[in-house]
C-alpha cells in the first residue's frame, strides 16, 4: 500500500477537472450519509483521502473521525477542517490507540484495492476492535475480477456526460494513459474480490456480511459490502 499512498500524497491527475473531483466527494458523502442511522453515531472515514465534502458527513452524524495514511493529504484535512468541532484528523496508526467499542460506523470505500490481503486483514482487526457490537462496516467500491478498466471507463463517461464534464473526461483518461498511475498498475495492479471472496474474507475477519444492491459512488459495476460483528 505504500506505493499508492505516495502517489496519492503526490501533485498527481487522477481527477479529470476540479468538477470531477469536487462532484466524486459529493456522492461519496451522500452515499456515506445513508449509512448513518443516528444523529449521534460515531462515524470512521478509514483512508478517506481528501474528503472534500466531510463537512456534509459531520452535520449528520455526532462526531467525524477522517483516518488518511498520507501525511500531506492529513496535514490539508487538519487545515480545513480545525474549524469544525465535529471533524477529528487521525493518521492510520493511531487507530488502534483509539477507545475499543467506540465507533458505530466505519466506511471504507475505495481502499481495499490498493491493499494486500493481508494488509486488509490487518485493517479489519483494527477496525472490528473499534466497531461497537451494533456497529456496522460498510465496504465500498471493491473491484470484482470478472469486470476490466473498460466499464470503469463507462462508469467515468457516463458521469461525466450527466454532470457536464465530458471533454475534460476524455482529456483525462488519455493523461491518465500516460501517467505514473498508469505505471503503477501495470508494475503492481489492483487487488480484486468476487462476492464469495469478500464475504469469507470478512467471515475469516470475524463479520457476518453481504453484498448491498448499490455501490457507493457512480460506478455500478463495483461492489459494497456491509459488515457486522459475527456473535
Amino acid at each position: 500500500m505504500e506505493d499508492w499512498i505516495d502517489y496519492y500524497d503526490s501533485t498527481h491527475t487522477i481527477y479529470a477537472s476540479k468538477l470531477h473531483r469536487d462532484l466524486h466527494f459529493q456522492v461519496i458523502a451522500r452515499d456515506i450519509i445513508g449509512y448513518i442511522s443516528s444523529p449521534d453515531a460515531v462515524v470512521l472515514d478509514y483512508a478517506c483521502g481528501e474528503a472534500l465534502s466531510a463537512a456534509r458527513v459531520a452535520e449528520a452524524c455526532g462526531k467525524l473521525y477522517l483516518a488518511e495514511p498520507a501525511p500531506g493529504v492529513r496535514g490539508r484535512l487538519i487545515a480545513r477542517f480545525a474549524p469544525n468541532t465535529k471533524i477529528r484528523v487521525r493518521s492510520l496508526d493511531d487507530l488502534p490507540k483509539m477507545e475499543e467499542k467506540s465507533v458505530d460506523l466505519v466506511v471504507m470505500n475505495s481502499v481495499a484495492q490498493y491493499m494486500t490481503p493481508g494488509e486488509l486483514d490487518s485493517a479489519l482487526a483494527v477496525i472490528r476492535r473499534l466497531l461497537k457490537p451494533s456497529g456496522r462496516l460498510v465496504l465500498g467500491d471493491i473491484l470484482r475480477p470478472e469486470v476490466g478498466m473498460i466499464r470503469d471507463v463507462i462508469a467515468l463517461l457516463r458521469f461525466a456526460l450527466t454532470h457536464g464534464f465530458l471533454r475534460d473526461a476524455l482529456i483525462g483518461l488519455i493523461s491518465t494513459a500516460l501517467s505514473d498511475y498508469r505505471q503503477m498498475l501495470s508494475r503492481i495492479g489492483l487487488q480484486r474480490y468476487s462476492e464469495t471472496e469478500m464475504i469469507a474474507k470478512l467471515a475469516a475477519g470475524g463479520f457476518t456480511a453481504s453484498r448491498e444492491h448499490f455501490n457507493i459512488g457512480y460506478n455500478p459495476w463495483r461492489m459494497t459490502f456491509v459488515a457486522r460483528h459475527a456473535f
